[in-house]
């Protein structure tokens, strides 16, 4: 028990997902919140057992966005994402499809940039290191490999690695991570990772209006420095907040974004800027406010998930 206690532990160092926790990790607040989370966790997993009934299909309804917004556990979070997103369906109709791309003809130059990446994807992550048995880094590059030659007008950008190595520990599934990726920016994320990247700068355009009526203290704390939005969020709508929120934060996000489109990177980024109001207002230069943007990413608000997921239905 001493192990644990002072985090020396090596099981305990490395969370559920693979990623290892930092040094100055608080453990203690993160088991009082556990705990409290497990009770959560396990009174959904009963009601979405009771929901599923071992069926591999869901009809769109209110209950099903309730059910969404409160949470997916993990032992259905694979399939549900599949089924809401539409990734199922076309994986269906297109049976062999995938193996097909990865057995014809490839672009070098794509492959190139794919691979060069493929160490700096989660270097925190036991699972993606060259020394893990499987080592995902190879799972991941298929994924990838197989999407710019499927996509070819997108190809492969900076970002797409984490979305997918994020894809493939919840699916465990390489095929199943491609068509869930091809649902995220084909159709939920149009022209975010395309070259122009259109609709990544139009969606950062659309939150600074929004806070304009939302937060108008903090727009105008932004404009009176100079502070373009881009340089302060552009990480949350590229990386859809992975290595910016906490893991099962970050996953309680992707719930609603299967479901409920883009709309929720809103909700989320209006959340932390409102609730950080004041906290954000402190800063009275440049460097001060982009430092203040990072910090509002930590901390027991988004660490709590559920009560976190629940604020922002506030914004609905």
């Amino acid at each position: 028990m001493a192990g644990r206690e002072d985090g020396r532990d090596w099981a305990y160092r490395v969370d559920p997902y693979g990623f290892e926790r930092p040094e100055d990790f608080d453990y203690a607040s993160y088991e009082a919140f556990f705990s409290r989370y497990l009770v959560v966790l396990t009174r959904r997993a009963i009601k979405w057992s009771k929901l599923l009934k071992g069926k591999n299909s869901i009809q769109k309804s209110l209950k099903v966005k309730r059910y969404i917004r409160k949470g997916i556990p993990n032992e259905h979070r694979a399939l549900v994402w599949m089924i809401v997103s539409g990734a199922q369906a076309n994986m269906e109709q297109n049976p062999g499809y995938y193996h097909r791309l990865l057995e014809g003809e490839k672009n070098a130059k794509l492959l190139e940039a794919i691979k060069t990446d493929m160490n700096r994807t989660f270097p925190d992550n036991v699972k993606f290191r060259k020394t893990a048995d499987p080592c995902l880094q190879h799972t991941l590059y298929n994924v990838l490999v197989a999407y710019g030659h499927h996509n070819k007008a997108v190809g492969y950008c900076q970002g797409m690695n984490f979305i997918a190595g994020y894809l493939i520990l919840i699916t465990k599934n390489e095929e199943e991570s491609f068509w869930l990726l091809d649902a995220l920016i084909g159709r939920i994320l149009p022209d975010y990772y395309s070259p122009a990247m259109l609709g990544l700068k139009t969606d950062q355009e659309v939150l600074g209006e929004l806070v304009k009526m939302k937060v108008p203290a903090v727009a105008e704390l932004m404009e009176r420095h100079g502070v373009m939005w881009t340089l302060v969020v552009s990480r949350w709508f590229i990386c859809l907040f992975i290595d910016i929120l906490p893991v099962e934060t970050v996953l309680r996000i992707w719930d609603c974004l299967f479901y409920e489109g883009s709309k929720i990177i809103f909700r989320v980024a209006l959340t932390l800027i409102k609730q950080n109001q004041a906290f954000i207002l402190e800063a009275t230069n440049f460097p001060d406010i982009c430092d203040k943007f990072k910090q509002i990413t930590k901390g027991a608000l988004v660490t709590e998930c559920h009560s976190f997921m629940q604020s922002l239905n506030h914004l609905c």
